[in-house]
Formats: structure tokens, sequence, C-alpha cells
């Protein structure tokens, strides 16, 4: 009986609510404090009593609890967890006294405003992650650097071998005949650029002084009636040398142009090609090199392990070295192609433009136009505006 009594009261003095939170009500924290303490060390029987009876009963005596003899509390934890998993419903002590207890918070309420309250602890995975990510990016610009050093100390080392006399270059004899014409070529067609360049503006100069005596002569024979015949001769021929200087400068400005594109984008694109194919020559040589020094070295396990590497580093460059021959010289061979048709044109225009203008055949100088398609242009039309001259 003392034991039904016993386990009747601690029954009745455990409250429960909403969600197995016993810290929503003050008179509870008594309770609490002492169901910790009886789970730690268990009762002490021969201080404590048990009220008979419970909530809503008779009022009963106090039976002291040093005559009752029986096991010690033992801690259960079936009744932790079910202490903190949810439970629906109000509070079953709360109902026999009638009163209302509002919803009590929810895990996620307590834990967000546990996050806001420490927000360190909920950003901390977050934050190693993103470390990694910067240690990882970190190490991979660092390999790229020491890559990029050892590339470049190794091709300085053949450079420089190769200039001294002491190592050995891989040559073609062909293409580097091709390349050494090409740049010759280059450089005479930019000096017969730069000369046509020169051409054009003096003549454009030429071509405006014409046009500026012509409307002075025609403005002098309106004024001069005693020299109008002769003024307004003069005045017609000028304007027809304009006319025709534009015509003729119109076919210069085209010759110009067309040159411009063959020297300073078709073959600079050419020549950037081959800047290409040395560099890349460069480096198979210096591979090349490493790894004939490394294979009349020992043949230990060490070294096996290094000669594998230098074997695969030269293969990769000697794959990057002829596939940029092959690029120039098919380049070489295109740019032969087009430099042979686009200066056929040229020349003969420029030519057949050259006579019939000094000759004084308008007529064939406008045919020459319409031949070759060539836009007549106003004189001052080439001359940037002031805008691009800023």
């Amino acid at each position: 009986m003392a034991d039904s009594i016993m386990s009747k009261a601690a029954t009745m003095e455990i409250p429960i609510n909403s969600n197995g939170d016993t810290g929503t009500l003050p008179e509870d924290d008594s309770l609490e404090q002492d169901l910790q303490q009886v789970m730690v060390s268990g009762p002490n029987l021969n201080e404590t009593s048990i009220v008979s009876g419970g909530y809503g009963g008779p009022a009963g005596g106090i039976i002291p609890t040093s005559s009752i003899k029986g096991p010690a509390v033992r801690f259960n934890p079936e009744y932790v967890d079910r202490r903190r998993a949810p439970a629906p419903g109000p509070d079953i002590r709360m109902k026999s006294r009638g009163v209302g207890l509002p919803n009590s918070q929810s895990a996620a309420t307590r834990l967000s405003q546990h996050t806001d309250q420490h927000p360190g602890s909920s950003n901390n995975n977050t934050g190693n992650s993103t470390e990694e990510l910067s240690r990882g990016v970190a190490v991979e610009k660092l390999d790229s650097v020491k890559k990029w050093g050892i590339n470049t100390y190794k091709c300085t080392k053949q450079m420089f071998s190769e200039r001294f006399g002491r190592g050995s270059r891989t040559v073609d004899l062909e293409l580097e005949a091709q390349i050494d014409v090409l740049r010759d070529t280059k450089s005479k067609y930019e000096t017969i650029l730069k000369l046509t360049t020169a051409l054009t503006t003096h003549f454009q100069s030429m071509v405006e002084t014409q046009q500026a005596l012509g409307d002075t002569f025609a403005d002098l024979s309106q004024k001069s009636p005693e020299l109008q015949d002769e003024f307004g001769y003069n005045a017609e021929t000028q304007k027809l040398l304009c006319r025709n200087g534009e015509s003729l400068l119109s076919a210069i400005s085209f010759f110009v142009s067309s040159i411009d594109t063959l020297v300073n984008k078709t073959m600079e694109d050419t020549l950037l090609t081959i800047k290409l194919y040395e560099n890349a020559r460069l480096e198979f040589d210096a591979y090349r090199s490493d790894m004939e020094e490394l294979s009349l070295g020992p043949r230990d396990a060490a070294a096996m392990v290094r000669i594998e590497m230098a074997q695969h580093d030269y293969q990769i460059h000697r794959d990057k070295y002829e596939r940029l021959r092959s690029d120039v010289t098919i380049k070489l061979k295109f740019l032969d192609e087009n430099k042979v048709k686009v200066m056929h044109k040229q020349l003969l225009l420029f030519h057949n433009a050259i006579s019939a203008y000094f000759a004084g055949n308008q007529e064939q100088l406008e045919q020459t136009l319409i031949q070759f398609n060539v836009k007549l242009k106003p004189p001052g039309t080439d001359k940037p505006s002031w805008l691009e001259e800023q």
C-alpha cells in the first residue's frame, strides 16, 4: 500500500503540458529541481513525507516515510524520452484545476531563438566549407605558379644553351626559310604602305588647294568684268583637275586600305601563330634535353619515376609543337595565295588610275573606278573627326 501511495504521489507531482516542457509555470520550478536531485542522488526517505490523496480528493493525513521500506527510485530513460517528445492536448493538471494554458513554443521556434542569440554556432559549418574552398583555390594557384616557374626555368636554360652553342635545337629548314621570306615581305610591304599613305596625304592637300584656287578664280570672274573670260577658263580648269584628283584620291585610298589590311591583319595573324610555334619549339627542346639528361643518369626507383614524368611532359610538348607547326604551314600557304590575289588587283588599279589621271583621260579614270568597284570620296572624308582626334 505504501508503494502504491508513493507511486501515485510521484505521478501526481509530475507536470505534463503540450510538449513536455516543465519550465512554463513558476510554481513547478521547485518540483523540477527536487525531481532532478532524486534522479541523481536518490530519494532520502528518512527526511521526506508523502501526502495521501491527490488533487481534487479528500484531504488525508501525512504519512511519515521513515516507516516505509521499499526500493529506491531509479532513473527511467523512457520517461525522459516521453518528456522530450511533444504531447498533443492540454496540460492534465491545469485542466483539472480549470486553468487555461496557452500553447508553448515549438522546438523549431526555440531553436531559431537560440540561433538568434548564438549566431556563431549556426554558421559554423558554412564557415568551415568557405574556408576549405578558399584553401583549395589557394592551393591551385600555388600549383599553377609552381608549374609556370619550372617551365620558365627550363625554357630560359634552353635558350641560353642555344645561344652559347651548348645545346641542340630542332630546326625545320623549309619552314624556317618560308618564315624568313614572310618577315622580309612584310617589311617591304610596310614601306609601300608608308609611302602610299604619304602620297595620299600630299595629293589630298593638292586637291584641296586646287579646289580653293578654282573658287577664287570663279569669284574674281564675277567681280572683274575686264578679265571675266580669263578667270572663268582657269576656274573651269582647276575644277576639272580637282574632280579628277578626287577620283584618283579615291583609287589611292582604296589601294592603301587593302595594303593595310594585308599587312597589319593577315600577315600579323600569321606572324602571331609563328611566334606561338617558336615558343612551342623552345619548350619542346627544353623538355627533350631534360629527358635526355635523366636518361643518362642512374636507374634507381626514384630516377625511373622522374624519367617517366619527363617522358610524359616531353610527349605533351611534342604534340603541341607538331600541331603548331602544321598550323603555321597551312597559314603560310593561304597567306601566299591571298597575297597574290590581292596585290594583283590592287597593283592593276593603282597603275590604271595614275596613268589615266596624268594623261588627262577622265573617261578612262572613271572606267577604272567602276571596274574595281571604287566609290568616289570627296576630299577630307578620310580625315578623323574632332572627337576621334581627342
